[in-house]
């Protein structure tokens, strides 16, 4: 294909609004890592590296089977809506704590130090869209309470009034 001088200024336009457009996209993308999480506590701010599940069968699985999980690590349940939910540590080999959180992200309740193996169930108290799950123990450790907050890319944030 041949371009004359007068079809080759509108081409190279057309390309710099291309890379001008990608240029300011691909820094925006970078920061939208599901990956990432932080709760927010009185004693600081928390970062964690988490899993994402968020269909019935990513659920279900859950950690079940891990025999080890990071301070800084953890799984994060989305049930894409607020409702009751409730969990069990059938097939969880570690203890874990269960950080169930509303839609805005404030944290609801805490189960602090699930007992491996137990089939008891551990309901939210109320509805609540997520639940995170954290080495047992670790919610203590940091201060995280009922009212505190949980910041992740799938959280709704609130209008402030």
């Amino acid at each position: 294909m041949i371009i004359s001088a007068q079809g080759f200024a509108p081409a190279l336009r057309r390309a710099g609004a291309i890379f001008a457009i990608a240029a300011i996209a691909l820094p925006v993308a970078a920061f939208a890592d599901e990956a990432k999480l932080v709760l927010h506590s009185a004693t600081g701010d928390y970062d964690f590296n988490v899993e994402v599940v968020d269909t019935p069968e990513s659920r279900a699985q859950g950690l079940m089977f891990r025999t080890e999980l990071a301070d800084d690590a953890g799984m994060l349940f989305d049930f894409k809506e607020e409702r009751p939910v409730s969990f069990w540590m059938r097939n969880t080999f570690i203890p874990l704590d269960m950080i169930f959180v509303g839609a805005d992200g404030v944290i609801k309740n805490i189960h602090v130090n699930a007992r491996p193996q137990d089939p008891t169930s551990i309901p939210s108290d109320g509805a609540v869209q997520f639940v995170l799950e954290i080495p047992g123990g670790r919610s203590a450790e940091i201060g995280l309470k009922a009212g505190d907050t949980m910041e992740h890319d799938r959280v709704v944030a609130t209008p402030a009034n």
